[in-house]
């Protein structure tokens, strides 16, 4: 089998975990012309599940992606988002995340997936329903709690009221009207309120910003967290420094508030991914973001879950060993997922 075949076939047992049926449309979205190889795949397997499909691809205008979160060259097109509502379900390659575009298209009850990976990653870590029912049981958990808390041996202590917005659930398929998902993926995470984050949490060298560096941490970082935002940023080292610099360089208070807070449950996720991948090939981190066991921490805007701030800082920060509370109860003990509903059926639980 080629590998435009081996693609198609991917693509097309993805697109049936998205429930695509025959009679629906679904919509291809690229930038700028790039990530060509992606969409001639996913609107060749659309065509054989007997899908209409067509593709949108916007003139790049802006600088958007990770590096700016929810700025998109979208935004200036709206017949583009207009027809992109017309489709089913609309597979983003271009990184619509927390845009307002994005809302408006789910908003209409089309159903979107994300797919940033390379392929190799997409294979690996391709999505299955036992996955999902882990996410779930954490999600259910999850949307009764009013505190969680998490500390590592590094010096994290920080907790979190929760009641205001939903909980986001990543499995890494959608079949749902109007619900977004990411491929790959396999975590959940919610917001607290605005003013409901206080405490420390460490970076601990080996952690990783996923976002904006895609690196492991050389040495430690401690950020003071007040009311829901960042109030300092130590360290020993360099780190510190370019954090905090980062940070200022986007000349907004909004940059400093704490945004989801999640944990990863992909037991085929690798913590080494980045040791393993070479530069061009490394992705979007989803690895880190989904590992199994890991608490993912994050800063910035909180759109996506219904909130208010749109910034464009946004650091996603897997952190290792953790243990994570919800209202008392043990989620993640030093790294390891606890509760048996979320624990991979015939795998130990795994630590770090």
């Amino acid at each position: 089998m080629s590998q435009n075949q081996e693609m198609i076939s991917l693509f097309r047992h993805e697109l049936e975990l998205c429930k695509l049926r025959p009679e629906e449309i679904l919509a291809v979205l690229t930038e700028g012309g790039e990530r060509s190889e992606f969409a001639n795949a996913f609107l060749a397997a659309a065509e054989e599940i007997g899908a209409t499909a067509f593709r949108v691809d916007v003139a790049k205008a802006t600088e958007g992606g990770l590096e700016n979160a929810g700025q998109t060259s979208l935004a200036a097109d709206r017949p583009a988002i207009e027809k992109l509502k017309e489709a089913n379900i609309v597979i983003d390659l271009m990184f619509l995340l927390f845009s307002k575009e994005q809302i408006e298209i789910t908003d209409s009850g089309t159903r979107m997936l994300l797919v940033m990976e390379p392929f190799d990653v997409l294979k690996r870590l391709l999505p299955n329903e036992d996955q999902r029912s882990r996410v779930e049981a954490g999600e259910r958990r999850l949307e009764k709690a009013k505190e969680m808390r998490i500390t590592s041996e590094a010096g994290t202590d920080v907790t979190y009221k929760l009641g205001k917005f939903p909980v986001l659930t990543e499995y890494g398929y959608t079949d749902k009207p109007g619900r977004w998902d990411h491929w790959p993926s396999g975590f959940l995470a919610t917001s607290a309120f605005e003013d409901g984050v206080n405490g420390v949490v460490v970076i601990d060298k080996g952690d990783i910003i996923a976002q904006p560096f895609m690196e492991y941490m050389q040495d430690p970082i401690t950020l003071t967290i007040k009311d829901g935002y960042i109030k300092n940023i130590q360290g020993p080292g360099d780190s510190a420094k370019r954090i905090s610099d980062y940070i200022a360089s986007f000349n907004d208070p909004d940059a400093y508030a704490i945004s989801h807070i999640g944990w990863g449950l992909n037991e085929l996720a690798r913590w080494d991914y980045l040791d393993k991948a070479e530069p061009e090939i490394r992705g979007w981190g989803m690895d880190a973001r989904a590992y199994y066991g890991n608490v993912l921490f994050s800063t910035g805007p909180n759109v996506e879950l219904g909130g208010t701030n749109n910034t464009p800082c946004h650091l996603d920060i897997p952190l290792k060993g953790c243990s994570l509370w919800l209202d008392g109860e043990l989620i993640v003990e030093r790294g390891i997922v606890i509760p048996k509903d979320m624990q991979v059926s015939g795998v130990d639980a795994q630590g770090i």
